[in-house]
């Protein structure tokens, strides 16, 4: 599905959840209402048949105060949850006793996820998300957060231990798509419309224990039916709950399972990984008593019920796997993996290593040809295995000290400052005597360590270093973070100028970083239209034109290639006018950009960058850069 056209039906799908909750609050009041007539008019009147109901009056004040009350209870118990969550996905993965991996994992089934996960965050241009594991015996596995700056993937051990590598990599493919289409953000919304449709029947549970302490005060009675009442209204609003999260999420899965094999060209990957649910003794089923709350996240159903077919979260396997397979026979063996058949497709994989270093270059070097725009934006949030191929040949190729400096917290931050530190010997010095005096103990050692043993990063690696970084520098804590945000900006400032790459990785980097540490607010999907946003496009297209090199055309004919393909009345802005401060300005506006309008937007600052008919892996590079930074995570951009 195109990338765009996802994250406006997502966007719509927050407006049918929203009306499908208001719903269910509707229904709620007037059950509670009915509750509140009848359990209170058999109380007053004494009478334990039916002939009580002919006392009961509607009363409109009444019905109004209990469905001001159920409303504010409602209301108050979801924001409650969702405020909960608002750490985003490292939230949800805390709730169900997820564990952190790290780099360096002893365990080999561990290490394996961790590289599949970074390959395809490298392929699809998004931060590498930190891997969670489940101690669950079942084969399931979910992707968590408000965007992907916040992300983070789980994973059950009976996933990293019963699948083989191509299978685990179409279940990762698969929850990469929820992050990329904008579906995680719904999905934690859900969490929280449940709870708050669920605090009812918590009360009425609390109201049932104070009530039998009581029956023989006036009115004891009522309290006891009341809270029996709100049990039961508890019931009927998760059944109302599972209804909507059915409603929003079954159709989700068959496009994230489409998206997966889009994404990894191997359709048996994922279809042998739902077979192999169906024939594992656990099948997907979780033992977390809060697995329930996260049903519509998880790769599969995490429990089963006597109403599962109502409302279940996911098509039934053999409908999935038919969609995959078509021309699957019904049958559910699949060749037998072990240990051994896995440590052989290492091997093959160690032995093929050179040829990938040679595809990567070739692939970089085909990076300066020219572009047809149209495939650039069809790539966008919709890599494939071409990507997902180039990402494991760069990672290769990435030395190790500095791909391992990014895999751990306190060398990622020596591997960003490595990134800026200037080439100039004086300002060197400078910048490593300002760290010697404020970075944290550690870091200062990981730095001049890859400034001995290390070459300058390649430019081509500068942003697959840069997405692994992020990973680990999520891991700070509060202050380590602000420290780092102070040092990085400190040293980009002392040679008194800031380079357009320089700037490009700060803006990236606590983009992605602030998303997670300073918690402005839950991310939401843009509102405004190009044409409100004149001034912000001129900037933005105007120090593309005067950054890049245009090889026998002028700036202004590189600026007007921009500007017509947008049809909005701009002029360049000269260089002189334009700062860092005015360009970041201008991309927080363009990031509330309206998803449907932001294909038009990159056309033009692509249009603008290849006006001489040639892009240059720099470029390439700034121009990934600012569409992370507009949240339309781009691939590496590959030759057509």
């Amino acid at each position: 599905m195109n990338f765009f056209e996802s994250q406006d039906i997502a966007k719509r799908n927050t407006g049918k959840l929203i009306f499908l909750f208001a719903l269910a609050v509707l229904s709620l009041i007037v059950v509670t209402n009915i509750l509140v007539m009848l359990i209170f008019g058999f109380a007053e009147t004494g009478m334990t048949s039916m002939a009580a109901t002919t006392s009961i009056q509607f009363d409109i004040t009444t019905f109004l105060m209990i469905g001001a009350f159920v409303s504010s209870v409602i209301v108050l118990g979801s924001l409650y949850k969702i405020s909960a969550l608002s750490g985003g996905g490292a939230r949800v993965a805390e709730m169900m006793n997820a564990r952190l991996l790290v780099s360096g994992s002893s365990d080999p089934a561990e290490q394996r996820v961790m590289n599949v996960v970074e390959e395809m965050a490298i392929a699809s241009g998004t931060p590498v998300p930190p891997v969670y594991l489940m101690e669950e015996p079942g084969i399931n596995a979910f992707a968590a957060g408000y965007s992907p700056s916040d992300a983070i993937v789980a994973v059950t051990r009976g996933t990293i231990d019963n699948l083989s590598r191509d299978q685990l990599q179409g279940v990762i493919a698969h929850e990469f798509s929820h992050i990329l289409h904008g579906d995680m953000r719904i999905n934690i919304r859900l969490i929280g419309v449940l709870h708050g449709i669920m605090i009812l029947g918590i009360i009425g549970y609390h109201l049932l224990r104070s009530g039998r302490y009581s029956r023989r005060s006036k009115g004891g009675s009522g309290i006891v039916f009341l809270g029996l009442g709100l049990v039961v209204i508890g019931f009927v609003g998760t059944f109302f709950g599972n209804l909507i999260k059915a409603a929003v999420s079954r159709q989700r899965e068959y496009l994230a399972d489409a998206s997966a094999v889009q994404f990894t060209r191997n359709p048996d990957g994922i279809g042998q990984a739902l077979m192999q649910i169906a024939r594992h003794h656990e099948h997907s089923y979780l033992q977390n008593p809060n697995s329930a709350e996260i049903s519509h996240a998880l790769f599969e159903e995490g429990q089963v019920s006597l109403l599962s077919r109502l409302y279940a979260t996911h098509p039934p396997l053999e409908e999935r796997i038919r969609a995959i397979l078509p021309n699957w026979d019904g049958d559910y063996e699949v060749s037998t993996w072990n240990r051994s058949i896995e440590a052989s497709e290492e091997s093959q994989a160690q032995k093929s290593a050179s040829s990938n270093r040679e595809k990567a270059t070739a692939i970089l070097t085909g990076a300066t040809g020219v572009l047809l725009v149209n495939t650039l934006l069809n790539q966008v949030g919709n890599p494939d295995d071409k990507h997902l191929q180039y990402a494991d040949a760069l990672v290769q190729q990435i030395p190790p000290l500095q791909l391992n400096a990014a895999r751990e917290p306190s060398a990622a931050r020596a591997i960003v400052y490595f990134m800026v530190l200037g080439s100039n010997e004086s300002v060197r010095s400078e910048q490593l005597e300002y760290l010697k005096e404020s970075a944290d103990d550690g870091v200062l050692a990981e730095l001049q360590n890859l400034i001995r043993h290390s070459q300058a990063v390649v430019d081509e690696q500068r942003l697959a270093l840069t997405t692994i970084a992020i990973s680990s520098l999520r891991q700070l804590s509060q202050r380590q973070y602000q420290l780092f945000k102070i040092n990085f900006k400190k040293l980009i400032e002392i040679d008194k100028k800031i380079n357009l790459l320089e700037w490009a990785l700060q803006k990236i980097v606590f983009h992605h970083l602030d998303a997670v540490f300073e918690k402005s607010g839950v991310p939401h999907f843009g509102k405004k239209n190009l044409k409100a946003c004149q001034q912000s496009i001129a900037i933005l297209l105007s120090i593309l034109t005067h950054s890049t090199t245009q090889q026998g055309i002028s700036s202004e004919e590189a600026f007007k290639a921009g500007a017509n393909s947008l049809g909005v009345p701009i002029s360049l802005v000269d260089v002189s006018d334009i700062n860092f401060e005015k360009l970041n300005e201008a991309l927080d506006e363009l990031a509330e950009v309206k998803p449907l309008q932001k294909p038009a937007l990159l056309k033009a600052c692509t249009s603008c960058i290849s006006a001489d008919g040639k892009l240059q892996p720099i470029e390439v590079e700034l121009l990934r850069a600012i569409a992370a930074t507009i949240d339309c995570p781009m691939p590496p951009l590959l030759a057509v």
